[in-house]
């Protein structure tokens, strides 16, 4: 398989467990249901932008890097924050699995990303050749 098509599958995964997890946040109330989460749309609309419509251009792949970085973010935060513990609120709650699972799913999948990134920016060549007139 293609290393883009493996990019565009791993990038899409993440956005997909990202916002299934953010929604999970908010449903729990670790996050505020308010007008402030809506900043989340443009940003995974950039991200799904840089996925599909960039696709092989560096910049797709510098999109698709930073997008797998900020996904690397989720599960480090949870588990060093609050969340995850055994005496926070997750512990006492249904759907617990859910929302760890979605966390080792995102910092798969934003790893993998981040490498098939990097990787695809490294094969690039450094200098485009000039067009002649």
């Amino acid at each position: 398989m293609k290393h883009n098509l493996q990019l565009t599958i791993a990038s899409l995964l993440s956005i997909l467990f990202f916002t299934l997890h953010l929604a999970d946040d908010i449903v729990r109330g670790m996050e505020p249901g308010t007008l402030t989460n809506l900043t989340a749309v443009p940003i995974f609309v950039f991200w799904l932008y840089g996925t599909l419509v960039l696709a092989g251009r560096r910049s797709g792949y510098v999109i698709t890097l930073l997008g797998g970085l900020f996904a690397l973010v989720v599960p480090l935060a949870h588990m060093r924050g609050r969340g995850v513990g055994v005496t926070s609120s997750l512990a006492n709650s249904s759907g617990h699995l859910f929302f760890v699972w979605t966390l080792f799913a995102i910092g798969v999948t934003g790893l993998f990303s981040v490498i098939l990134s990097a990787h695809g920016l490294w094969s690039l060549p450094w200098r485009r050749p000039r067009k002649s007139d």
